[in-house]
């Protein structure tokens, strides 16, 4: 069966370079860096929080399991530098992903959790308007290294 991976993130250029879209800058490195010819990869083309009726929409398409369906979203329950590849187990908080499950009835789904919580633990800005701001360079030099071991994991699974 294919495999088909799925960033989410949301569409335009306001937010091109938010922390809430990582899951487009993976899929991005990994269609630059991989032969795509075992995987279906795409971006979700709706906003965040709908999700849900894009990724459904592609499953019916492809006839894919669950079981082959890999999600890429950021995760604030992760620090930046660090991410987390798990099946049915998702952050505590995350509308696209609270999304999904609703649409396709089910959490059996593959999580590629991308961190990107590099607040300061003296002035935590909420999480809602941390997400929609952009990455530093500094943080952008550091989430290309966890792409490219993300895209090594995503080519090997």
């Amino acid at each position: 069966m294919q495999k088909l991976i799925v960033g989410l993130g949301n569409p335009g250029d306001k937010y091109k370079n938010n922390r809430h879209n990582v899951g487009y800058m993976v899929v991005e490195a990994f269609l630059a860096k991989s032969p795509v010819g075992d995987f279906m990869v795409k971006k979700c083309n709706s906003f965040m929080n709908d999700s849900g009726l894009f990724v459904k929409g592609l499953v019916e398409q492809y006839h894919t399991n669950t079981s082959d369906l890999w999600v890429i979203h950021d995760d604030l329950d992760i620090p930046l530098g660090s991410f987390k590849i798990q099946k049915g187990k998702g952050p505590k908080l995350h509308n696209g992903v609270n999304s999904i499950e609703r649409e396709l009835g089910s959490d059996e789904f593959w999580r590629v959790r991308v961190g990107v919580d590099n607040r300061n633990p003296n002035d935590r800005t909420t999480g809602e308007e941390y997400v929609l701001q952009d990455f530093s360079q500094e943080e952008k030099n550091i989430l290309d290294k966890v792409s490219q071991e993300i895209c090594k994991k995503l080519a090997t699974s």
